[in-house]
């Protein structure tokens, strides 16, 4: 078998040097002394009278201290430094007011005055720093262009939405009739219900359909609502870890089910788990252990045979096929496994599915009203934003993870040439590699995808993901790979109408040496 993983101190301190201890505070004073004593005070009394030159005379600025022109040649410059009402009357700064809010403009003022404090810019640099500091937009996250070579990369977001999904989520930001007929002027019969008739068309032998927030709420919404109190039958070869430390077993567990774990790492045959069928049994669960593949003597009972078993059978086929794809033969597909006789499947809508983050639901009609009717779905439902991308995904033209996948390997090469070509006209070094991409995101599990890429010196790694012009928002952050030495920008998975834009993002990380 073999398993692949794709002030107490410092008061001492200050008496140190000392010629003696100092007498206690209550020690006598001798005569003909208090005459100088009431002087010292009144002498260390004026001492403690600081006036602002003096400060500045004595404040150490870089040196062992400044004359007191000096200081108030310092004075004079920071009394130049524009005021933020000024600033804020820019016109740049107006503008971005109204894209990104006050206090983002705010907050990018006060860095460029502080700059100018600390003497990195000069006063009338003021206002270009602070232009040059305004975010693109109103939240922190940055665009990025996935040149990885995974197709859907978890850390980047998994996948891209089609233009079909960003127009859908743009029509409905804002009112819509997401719980509204508008024929009938009456709440709807059902929210989501274009979603869930685009997933029947899609899955014609799925005799419903549902919706929640991810692949793992639907997973807790079915354990919860089937076999709260009760026993899930599941291979010990099929307990996995779903990413940053998340594990199907305690996710389970925080149901309230129980697990009744049968067979082995490499071996579990349809007996096994027929022998733990009882009257505790809530569900068999079959899960697809998409993130790593168990080679060599193994066993594993397939879905025909679990469903003949009596017991409800539920499907986690993890990456969201809805029906076979000829390049991926090994990864499991909605419309086959119901087709077996699973009972209820599901699915992730941000992976192989190429939507946004949900979990969806399909299987019997009186099984999935179940659990769509249970309290707990109504905290799992997902908002108007995830319905419309979801929708426009199914029935809209093929989303960007599908077109990467089916893409012709010598289309690859001919873009990354014309890349390389172009950079060269710029004197910049870069060449066309074969590649190897993946699917990613917990998806087929060992599968190669020839690809071509432009090999660049490693050290634009950085400026490409993190440069100024990125932090600007005048180039996109670009994340690629490191291998052998060389920064490879994968052109898998990068969609053909972003090249322009990779290329421009790679001048501008070279900067005016190229």
């Amino acid at each position: 078998m073999r398993i692949k993983d794709i002030s107490l101190k410092s008061c001492r301190a200050a008496g140190k040097g000392q010629a003696g201890p100092a007498p206690p505070r209550w020690a006598p004073v001798a005569r003909g002394t208090a005459a100088r004593s009431t002087e010292a005070r009144s002498t260390a009394a004026r001492s403690m009278v600081t006036t602002v030159d003096d400060l500045a005379q004595g404040a150490p600025r870089g040196t062992s201290g400044r004359a007191k022109g000096s200081a108030s040649s310092d004075g004079a410059a920071l009394r130049k430094i524009p005021r933020t009402d000024q600033l804020l009357d820019d016109p740049r700064m107006r503008a971005a007011e109204r894209r990104v809010g006050r206090d983002l403009v705010k907050a990018a003022i006060v860095r460029a005055q502080e700059r100018a404090r600390n003497a990195e810019i000069t006063p009338d640099q003021v206002a270009d720093a602070a232009a040059a500091e305004l975010p693109v937009t109103a939240a922190s996250l940055t665009e990025v262009v996935n040149a990885t070579g995974v197709l859907v990369h978890t850390n980047l977001g998994r996948a891209p939405l089609s233009q079909a999904a960003k127009d859908a989520v743009a029509a409905a930001a804002g009112t819509c009739d997401v719980e509204f007929d508008l024929e009938t002027g009456a709440r709807s019969r059902q929210r989501g219900l274009g979603v869930i008739e685009a997933l029947r068309r899609a899955v014609p032998a799925a005799k419903a359909a549902g919706v929640v927030n991810n692949n793992a709420a639907a997973l807790v919404l079915a354990a919860t609502a089937l076999a709260a109190g009760k026993e899930i039958i599941i291979s010990r070869g099929e307990l996995i870890e779903i990413g940053d430390r998340f594990r199907l077993p305690d996710l389970l567990a925080s149901t309230g089910a129980r697990l009744r774990e049968v067979g082995t790492t490499n071996r579990t045959s349809v007996e096994d788990y027929e022998q733990a069928i009882g009257e505790d049994t809530g569900f068999i669960l079959k899960v697809h252990p998409s993130n790593y593949r168990v080679e060599g003597f193994t066993r594993e009972a397939t879905v025909r045979e679990l469903a003949a078993l009596n017991a409800t059978l539920v499907h986690d086929i993890g990456s969201g096929l809805l029906a076979p794809h000829p390049l991926l033969p090994a990864e499991p597909d909605a419309a086959t496994s119901l087709r077996d006789g699973a009972n209820l499947v599901t699915a992730s809508g941000d992976k192989l599915l190429g939507g946004p983050q949900a979990g969806i639901l399909l299987g019997d009609e009186a099984l999935v009203r179940r659990l769509l009717r249970h309290p707990l779905a109504r905290a799992l439902r997902v908002d108007k934003l995830t319905l419309a991308a979801l929708e426009a995904t199914i029935t809209g033209p093929l989303p960007p993870v599908a077109r990467s996948l089916t893409v012709d390997p010598a289309a690859l090469i001919d873009r990354a040439e014309r890349m390389v070509a172009t950079l060269a006209a710029h004197h910049v070094s870069a060449s066309v590699v074969a590649s190897e991409a993946a699917v990613g995101g917990g998806g087929a599990p060992g599968v190669t995808l020839p690809s071509a890429a432009v090999a660049l010196p490693e050290e634009l790694a950085l400026p490409l993901r993190h440069g100024d012009a990125v932090r600007r928002g005048e180039v996109p952050a670009v994340a690629g790979r490191i291998e052998r030495g060389a920064l490879l920008l994968d052109l898998r998975s990068v969609a053909p109408e972003d090249d322009d834009r990779l290329t421009a993002a790679i001048l501008t990380a070279v900067g005016p040496h190229a």
